[in-house]
């Protein structure tokens, strides 16, 4: 997954910026000026998301030699860059329409009592496949793996220990992956009781776990936010 912090994600936007509108390699100097930065600073950067796999370099003659000179380093976003930049907007684009669908989630999981967790999990799965975004459907996941997680703990009559919630609320994506790995594994352990149901969760469940390696931090970081959020449903059913 590539990890960009904002002053990364400014220069390669502006790099791509600049090289469709020139279509081709852009100097450093060019990326400087339209940044407001040192020269110094902009060739540092650039050579930073070239090691990130996210711009390129070549040497080219300037446009004023003629016959041997000396060459200069222009750069060029890869088609890597294209996607990441691609998923960051389809992600901003679905800000809104995110909040919207946390909301009404954390208030399904509000709703939900002990004795339907299974049927609103199956609910929820019927439903992932129109999520548009990787971001909605790994919201949608974690409703999903909470409800299964405390159907299981239902069955079992145990409830997580607060070492084990600690690893759910931990930051990034540790998290998650936590969540995840319990969930699933708290579902094979109960395949005996719907081998269908088990089937479902088990390949959304990876499929889960794909889409996290391939989110922005920030998403990732909405996400903690939210099963954080979604935790507190669960007091007294979930964890003493």
């Amino acid at each position: 997954m590539i990890k960009l912090t904002p002053r990364q994600q400014a220069f390669l936007d502006k790099l791509f910026e600049l090289y469709r509108e020139s279509n081709g390699p852009i100097h450093y100097t060019v990326v400087a000026e339209r940044l407001g930065v040192n020269k110094f600073s902009a060739y540092d950067m650039l050579k930073l998301l070239e090691k990130k796999g996210v711009a390129g370099s070549s040497y080219v003659l300037g446009h004023d030699h003629e016959g041997p000179g000396r060459s200069m380093v222009v750069f060029y976003p890869t088609h890597q860059a294209a996607r990441f930049l691609t998923q960051l907007r389809h992600e901003a684009l679905g800000g809104d329409e995110w909040q919207q669908a946390k909301r009404r989630l954390l208030q399904r999981l509000r709703e939900t009592q002990e004795s339907n967790y299974a049927e609103v999990v199956r609910e929820t799965l019927a439903r992932l496949p129109d999520m548009k975004t990787p971001l909605m459907y790994c919201t949608e996941m974690i409703g999903v793996l909470l409800l299964n997680l405390a159907y299981a703990s239902q069955q079992a009559g145990e409830l997580i220990t607060p070492r084990l919630l600690t690893s759910l609320t931990a930051q990034d994506a540790v998290g998650l992956g936590t969540l995840a790995g319990f969930s699933l594994g708290s579902v094979i352990s109960n395949q005996a009781e719907d081998p269908s149901l088990v089937s479902k969760l088990v390949s959304h469940t990876r499929k889960f776990q794909a889409h996290l390696s391939e989110l922005s931090e920030e998403s990732v970081n909405r996400l903690t936010t939210f099963l954080q959020d979604a935790l507190k449903m669960f007091e007294g059913q979930l964890y003493p």
